[in-house]
């Protein structure tokens, strides 16, 4: 299985409640709707007195069944869409993504 990363950096103009909510009720349904999507889940920062919070603001995992399946998403009119909609609420100079190798 091949996972895909999104480390999520908030836009500047919202407060962390409007990017949780939008990303939660608007860009993660959108998202799970990509052709041969496995799995989607949506981490936050857990509120945490002995940790400073991290720069960052959702992590979002993507399984596909292999690195073919995801680029064909990304290709399709669900993936392009849901790549547009970053915009309105992620700020993209400083998210990142990227497949990774999971070692237990």
């Amino acid at each position: 299985m091949l996972k895909f990363m999104v480390v999520l950096h908030k836009r500047p103009d919202l407060t962390d409640a409007q990017f949780r909510d939008y990303l939660h009720s608007v860009h993660g349904p959108m998202a799970k709707h990509l052709p041969g999507l496995r799995k989607y889940a949506q981490n936050y920062p857990a509120a945490d007195l002995n940790r400073k919070p991290p720069a960052w603001n959702a992590i979002v995992e993507l399984y596909w069944d292999s690195w073919e399946a995801m680029e064909a998403a990304w290709r399709s009119p669900e993936g392009e869409l849901s790549t547009a909609d970053l915009n309105e609420f992620a700020d993209l100079n400083l998210s990142t993504w990227a497949v990774v190798e999971e070692i237990a």
